[in-house]
């Protein structure tokens, strides 16, 4: 009898060294990926992008060098390169969701590292960091260079803990200008009625599902990849509750994914007002939700709801019924709204939606959340609702 042999895994990368370089077509030119494996033993992805395949590669290979430089030592210092600093800085960032991490990236290749990649740790002063941020509100607006204002400033204070830098020059630049910020706009009780009952005339609102969508929304005040997120197996419809554990979000590369919830404000149970309650029982009893982990609100043609196309598709209904200005954000300033209208709290208010403070008045301690935020008995102002 012959011996069966097994497939062998593939042997792991030796401590600093990177794998194939891999090329990848995108909008905007290529992308440059590879495998590479610190000096702590994780094996992390590296990526360039560049307007031609060569430029991705040269650009990929000059960061690998200088990341092994700093890896080797396991020190960043006034001489390393800001490529190796943002590789450095990005790979320490395992407790964001994919969307940040996501966010993050296309900051560092599209706007800070073709700019100040080559520059020395040394060399980013307040003037050098000052002059980037403004060409880049200028460039591409005032929200892109405030986000590389967070990016480059978590970068600098990765340096300075290294003494690569003195401070984090990021603190002295200036402000960065744009428009006033609008007051938050929320729908009345009667809007809301109204809103909810037109949606159950409109033909491709229903088939798209989106009455009983928009209807859990104003019930709760969830962001909407948390609701599209939520799974049957996190409704207690005895007890007239859900727990808020993850959220649907599209992560570049890997398509729809459903994230956990790993902070303590964004984990929640949250009670339901009585005519949600409801309107879920109706929902289970027409889905069977009685297979493991399926979605309260799956897409059209099956599985999970993709957060990007919903908005989207509530866009055209809002849009059909009058209420053009609505977005699904706009339920969760109404939640808090008609909280604040009844009296509650403002820490309720940060409890019912997820929030880690009450932004407008103080930090707080975790551990006050409550379930019964006391959202449930305001909203049963809406007990009319289908």
């Amino acid at each position: 009898m012959g011996v069966k042999w097994g497939r062998m895994g593939r042997p792991p990368l030796a401590l600093g060294t990177s794998g194939t370089i891999r090329c990848y077509r995108t909008d905007g030119g290529y992308r440059a990926r590879a495998l590479t494996r610190d000096y702590d033993g994780r094996v992390r992805t590296v990526e360039r992008n560049g307007r031609t395949k060569t430029a991705a590669e040269t650009a990929l290979k000059l960061a690998l060098r200088d990341r092994a430089r700093i890896s080797a030592s396991g020190h960043i210092t006034g001489d390393s390169r800001v490529s190796a600093l943002a590789d450095a800085w990005y790979s320490g960032l395992a407790e964001l969701s994919p969307v940040t991490m996501e966010a993050y990236r296309r900051r560092l290749d599209a706007q800070i590292l073709p700019a100040l990649g080559q520059l020395r740790v040394r060399e980013l002063s307040a003037g050098v960091l000052d002059r980037h941020l403004r060409a880049i509100a200028v460039n591409h607006g005032v929200a892109t260079a405030r986000m590389c204002r967070s990016v480059l400033s978590g970068m600098c204070t990765l340096a300075a803990r290294h003494d690569a830098l003195q401070h984090n020059p990021v603190r002295a630049v200036s402000p960065l200008g744009g428009r006033a910020r609008k007051a938050p706009r929320a729908l009345t009780v009667a809007q809301l009625r109204q809103l909810s009952a037109t949606l159950t005339y409109d033909d491709r609102a229903i088939v798209r599902d989106l009455p009983d969508l928009v209807n859990f929304l104003m019930a709760t005040g969830l962001r909407i990849g948390e609701a599209c997120g939520l799974a049957w197996t996190a409704v207690d419809l005895d007890a007239g509750t859900i727990d808020v554990r993850a959220a649907v979000v599209r992560v570049k590369g890997r398509g729809l994914v459903v994230k956990k919830t790993k902070t303590d404000t964004g984990a929640r149970t949250l009670v339901l007002p009585q005519w949600c309650v409801a309107m879920l029982r109706d929902r289970a009893a027409r889905s069977h939700p009685v297979e493991q982990g399926r979605p309260v609100f799956p897409a059209p043609l099956g599985g999970w709801r993709d957060p990007s196309n919903t908005q989207a598709d509530l866009r055209d209904a809002f849009a059909a019924a009058g209420f053009d200005w609505v977005t699904s954000h706009v339920f969760r300033k109404t939640v808090a709204t008609l909280m604040d209208q009844a009296g509650l709290s403002s820490r309720a208010a940060a409890d019912q939606l997820g929030h880690a403070n009450t932004s407008m008045t103080t930090d707080v301690y975790f551990g006050r959340k409550v379930p019964a935020t006391g959202a449930a008995a305001v909203l049963e102002a809406l007990s009319h609702v289908p």
